[in-house]
């Protein structure tokens, strides 16, 4: 825990809760079992449209991020079971002034379903921008830097391959029909030189090419019955023949799959868990007359809840979540919901803490500089220690979810300077937004609170709290919904969210001092 400097007077009660909470900031659901076989899914989160490959000894994990910035999150592991963060491909949006929350939002929208290659000493990732020509990103380590150029059109969920020869295709075809058509890239992947549709299956989309020995594996999701098929071809302009693979109901509807390096090989695919969004699961692949088939030969097209871990005896990791503040960069937990003002925040003005500048905004799900990271399941909570000292009058500051379902705390700054807390939930609608203001802003005496969000993926619901000293818990404005929907919402699952805004301009601010994470959700 940092040293607290004069400016926040804080009590050795609640220095000695937070020294708790941060010692026990770990993460008690592991899908590593500890005795060589795993749990699925591997990341209890919203980690959608996965694309992994092996290089080397490594795998890499390319996911889908819409509107959050930085975007694109690459992840890596050694075993397919224990994960971190490595980077994100895109520090900004652009093309679009929704992205700058301009005229408009951009929810749903932004960049999905990235296609993840390496090829001699380079990594790729293609993307399409939704209503843009697709992106070729290109980096030499997965750490970044990435730089990218884009071609002369846009294909949907692009899937790329890169041959035994060099040569580089891009398969894409889109649920509302189902005709695949193949780009072929020249030499450096910088333009299309010849496209041509080669197949039909109706309703598919998120196309990923795999080769192995002769044969050309294509597999592809089908929205429309939550399942996958896989087709191959010994060549890649066809003719393909195609089986019906897995489902929702047998794990997942959306991947393909992946060498390991002793030459066996691991699905990966996706499936909607309601609240929590979509989460990837992995499975053993055996081969069957050519076909790869899911699952075990004991237990078929089934990917298994349990099983013998894919590599052995590699060090149990997390991707990270709690924070103090103290370094000058933001973790990679951590996205901004769309572009932020990057005038509007800093980590160096204070050091050790995150100030959110407020920024002008009549509501929160128009405000700019919403700081987000994903909620965990089965259960989560997460808890900020605000200084309010620098709030002006107007400002509204508080932290809770973002998604279909908003659950705030709210400290709300009036025009006389009092500070209240209130909460509240925002509805996202196809329509508008409907608030319900649970707890109307009650004045309080205090220049720092506690803040927490809890959130149960098995019951679907969110709950809020306060603190003033550490010791005693107040909860706020009963359970609320926690809800994933495409339609409406953030098309990902529940995330925690820390903001400050204002409808006029001001010169107000919050100091975050921290963000820690369990979870095990603690007694109310």
């Amino acid at each position: 825990m940092k040293r607290l400097n004069s400016q926040f007077k804080i009590s050795i009660s609640l220095v000695c809760f937070l020294l708790v909470i941060f010692a026990n900031a770990t993460h008690s659901r592991q899908s590593d079992n500890g005795d060589g076989t795993y749990t699925n899914p591997p990341l209890y989160a919203d980690f959608p449209d996965p694309d992994i490959i092996r290089v080397g000894e490594d795998f890499y994990f390319a996911t889908t991020t819409f509107v959050n910035t930085p975007g694109l999150t690459i992840l890596h592991s050694q075993d397919l079971v224990n994960w971190e963060y490595v980077s994100h491909v895109i520090d900004r949006l652009d093309g679009r002034p929704e992205y700058d929350l301009q005229g408009g939002t951009a929810y749903r929208s932004g960049v999905f379903a990235p296609s993840l290659r390496y090829y001699q000493g380079t990594f790729y990732v293609v993307v399409t921008p939704v209503n843009q020509n697709t992106r070729i990103y290109h980096a030499n380590d997965a750490h970044g830097p990435w730089q990218y150029h884009e071609l002369d059109r846009g294909a949907f969920d692009p899937g790329l391959f890169i041959d035994d020869d060099g040569k580089g295709y891009i398969a894409t075809s889109g649920g509302w029909d189902g005709t695949l058509t193949l780009l072929e890239l020249n030499e450096d992947f910088t333009k299309v030189v010849n496209a041509k549709e080669v197949y039909y299956n109706k309703g598919a989309e998120g196309s990923k090419i795999v080769k192995r020995g002769e044969w050309y594996y294509l597999f592809n999701s089908i929205p429309s019955r939550l399942g996958m098929t896989v087709s191959r071809a010994k060549n890649l302009y066809g003719s393909w023949e195609t089986k019906t693979s897995i489902s929702d109901r047998t794990g997942g509807h959306q991947g393909a799959i992946v060498d390991l390096p002793d030459g066996g090989w691991y699905g990966f695919v996706m499936k909607d868990y309601k609240s929590i969004g979509r989460m990837t699961n992995i499975s053993p692949i055996f081969w069957e007359d050519d076909w790869p088939i899911w699952g075990t030969p004991d237990a078929p097209n089934l990917v298994p809840e349990t099983t013998t871990k894919p590599i052995l005896d590699k060090p149990v990791m997390h991707p990270a979540t709690s924070d103090e503040f103290d370094s000058t960069q933001l973790g990679l937990q951590w996205q901004w919901n769309h572009n932020p003002d990057n005038t509007r925040w800093s980590l160096t003005e204070r050091p050790g803490w995150l100030r959110l500048k407020a920024t002008q905004s009549d509501s929160f799900w128009i405000a700019r500089n919403t700081l987000t990271q994903k909620g965990w399941g089965p259960q989560c909570h997460g808890t900020v220690t605000l200084d309010l000292t620098n709030l002006k009058p107007g400002d509204i500051c508080g932290f809770g979810t973002l998604g279909k379902f908003n659950g705030h705390i709210t400290i709300t700054c009036n025009e006389q300077g009092e500070l209240l807390v209130g909460m509240r939930v925002i509805e996202d609608t196809e329509s508008n937004q409907k608030t319900d203001e649970r707890v109307a802003p009650t004045p309080i005496k205090a220049t720092t609170i506690m803040l927490r969000t809890d959130m149960d993926f098995e019951l679907h619901k969110g709950f809020c709290g306060y603190s003033l000293d550490g010791r005693t818990w107040q909860p706020l404005g009963g359970e609320f919904t926690l809800a994933y929907e495409w339609r409406t919402g953030t098309f990902q699952g529940e995330q925690f969210a820390v903001f400050c805004y204002n409808a006029n301009p001001s010169e107000g601010f919050v100091d975050v001092d921290s963000f820690a994470f369990s979870d095990q959700r603690p007694a109310q």
